[in-house]
């Protein structure tokens, strides 16, 4: 299987659910553990789905289980909660956060502190913070990361993963034209190193790259 950053993502009834944003890797193993599908037809939010309700992957579509249910109870690939910075704590200002003209309390909470006017802060102390609903570990990998040599060379960047269809493990990472390389190049999983989100790093150097043979797409 393959996946790519803007393939359509379908029910096994044809419905339209969405696009691939990012592709969710274990690291160590290279396993492909989830999907991150963008909102689209069907989703409000990005979801996570996870590869068990995954079925067929072509170039453009992927096509999700007859069994995958209901699909709006996948967790949000990104959630943000409001969290109290109470006594002994950093103050957003302290932290690092700029300090809002403005603030507004979350939605459902009720809140009168004069004593923090008193003491000079103009806003109750809550620090939004980001979550992301993926395993501990993995990595949200999107496209267009840039691939570096092991003589930190920007050889290219991301562009597709091939998948071994069977245990979901990367055998294969298709990058495009970089600084150095002006051609696809079909790179082994083997010859990964590490893998962030925005950048893959390879146990290889850069001329044994410039000796691979250009990957052509089907057509």
């Amino acid at each position: 299987m393959q996946f790519k950053e803007g393939a359509k993502v379908f029910k096994a009834d044809g419905e339209r659910v969405g696009t691939i944003d990012r592709v969710v890797i274990e690291p160590d193993t290279k396993e492909v553990t989830h999907l991150v599908v963008q909102k689209g037809f069907l989703f409000t939010e990005d979801k996570v789905v996870p590869m068990s309700l995954v079925g067929p992957a072509t170039e453009d579509r992927v096509t999700l289980r007859e069994d995958a249910g209901d699909l709006e109870k996948l967790p949000d690939f990104k959630e943000t909660h409001y969290v109290w910075v109470g006594d002994g704590e950093a103050y957003p200002e302290q932290a690092g956060y700029a300090s809002p003209l403005y603030w507004y309390p979350p939605s459902g909470i009720v809140w009168w502190y004069p004593s923090y006017l008193s003491l000079g802060y103009p806003k109750p102390p809550y620090v939004p913070r980001t979550e992301r609903n993926i395993p501990e570990g993995t990595v949200a990998l999107e496209e267009g990361a840039e691939v570096i040599s092991r003589d930190g060379e920007h050889v290219g960047d991301v562009e597709r993963i091939f998948t071994e269809p069977q245990e979901n493990r990367v055998t294969h990472i298709l990058i495009s034209e970089g600084l150095l390389l002006k051609t696809r190049k079909l790179i082994p999983s083997r010859w990964i190193a590490r893998v962030y989100e925005d950048q893959v790093n390879l146990r290889v150097g850069s001329r044994l790259l410039e000796g691979l043979e250009e990957y052509e797409l089907p057509s």
